[in-house]
C-alpha cells in the first residue's frame, strides 16, 4: 500500500505500509512519504504529526536492499537526496513529530526516527546501523544525528558493529524517550495533547530546540530572547493567558510562523 495518512482531529498519523518487507523503504515509498509530509508540514488544520510502521513487526527495517542492490550511481544519490529530505521534514517541519516505533527499526528506519523530534518504542523494538554489514554507510543522516541524540561514543560503536539495540537499551541511552505498550497509543496521547496548546508556541519552540547542539550559545539565548518578545505580544499568547485567567481551554488560531 506505500504510505496511509489518516487524521484524529488535528493529529496526523502516517502509516509506512509495506508489511511483506518489513516495512522498508524503496524510492517510490521514501518520494511518497517525503511528499505527504511535505503537504502535512504546510497543512494548517494539522497540529502534530505521528510516524509509525503497519503491523507490529516493523517501523521501517530499512532502504529496501533489493531496490539498492540494482541502483546506479545517480540512482544511489537520489535515493540519499529523498530520504535526507524526509529527515529535514520531520526535523524542521513547524509543529512536532513522533515516532512510534513498533518492532524494527534499522538502517534508514532508525535514521528516520532519528529525524523526528520525539521517539517512542514498543517492549519489541530493535533500532540500530547495520549498514557496514552490509558494505555501506548510514545515508540518511544517522552519522550525525545518532550522535547528537546519544553520544558521540555510542554512536561510533553502534555504526562501527552494526549491532541491534533493544528497548530498553535504547532507552538508557537516550535513543529513545519511553518504552510502552502499546506504542502508538502512548504516540497518540502525547500528540493529541501537544495539539491542544498554540501552533506558535510549538513552532517556535522546536525552531529554537533544534538550535541547542549547534552554533554558538550567546546567539542562540539572544535567538530565544528576539522570538520570546515577538511570542508575548502574539494573538495566541493573548488567547492563551485570558483563557488561563478565565479558567476555560484556549481557543488557539492557526498563526503564522515566522522561518
Amino acid at each position: 500500500m506505500g504510505i496511509v495518512v489518516s487524521r484524529d482531529g488535528a493529529v496526523a498519523v502516517v502509516e509506512i505500509d509495506r508489511q511483506a518487507s518489513l516495512n522498508a523503504l524503496d524510492i517510490e515509498t521514501v518520494s511518497e512519504l517525503a511528499a505527504r509530509l511535505r503537504e502535512l508540514g504546510e497543512d494548517t488544520g494539522v497540529r502534530c504529526v505521528v510516524l509509525t510502521g503497519a503491523g507490529d513487526r516493523a517501523f521501517i527495517g530499512g532502504a529496501d536492499l533489493e531496490y539498492m542492490s540494482k541502483v546506479t550511481s545517480e540512482q544511489a544519490r537520489e535515493f540519499a537526496e529523498v530520504g535526507h529530505e524526509v529527515g529535514r521534514l520531520l526535523e524542521t517541519m513547524p509543529k512536532p513529530t513522533i515516532a512510534a516505533v513498533n518492532g524494527y527499526a534499522l538502517g534508514g528506519g532508525c535514521e528516520v526516527a532519528l529525524a523526528c523530534d520525539i521517539r517512542y518504542a514498543s517492549s519489541n523494538a530493535k533500532l540500530g546501523q547495520p549498514e557496514v554489514s552490509f558494505g555501506l554507510i548510514p545515508g540518511w543522516g544517522g552519522s550525525q544525528r545518532l550522535a547528537r541524540t546519544t553520544t558521540l561514543g555510542f554512536a561510533k560503536e553502534l555504526i562501527f558493529t552494526g549491532r541491534y539495540v533493544g528497548a530498553e537499551e535504547a532507552l538508557r541511552r537516550g535513543l529513545v524517550d519511553a518504552v510502552a505498550d502499546p506504542v502508538l497509543e502512548k504516540a497518540m496521547e502525547s500528540a493529541r495533547t501537544i495539539a491542544r496548546n498554540s501552533p506558535s508556541a510549538l513552532a517556535a519552540a522546536k525552531q529554537l530546540c533544534n538550535r541547542a547542539l549547534q552554533g554558538a550559545h550567546a546567539a542562540n539565548l539572544a535567538e530565544e530572547c528576539e522570538h520570546i518578545a515577538e511570542v508575548l505580544v502574539s494573538d495566541d499568547a493573548r488567547e492563551g493567558t485570558t483563557a488561563f485567567l478565565e479558567k476555560r481551554e484556549p481557543a488557539f488560531a492557526i498563526a503564522s510562523i515566522r522561518e
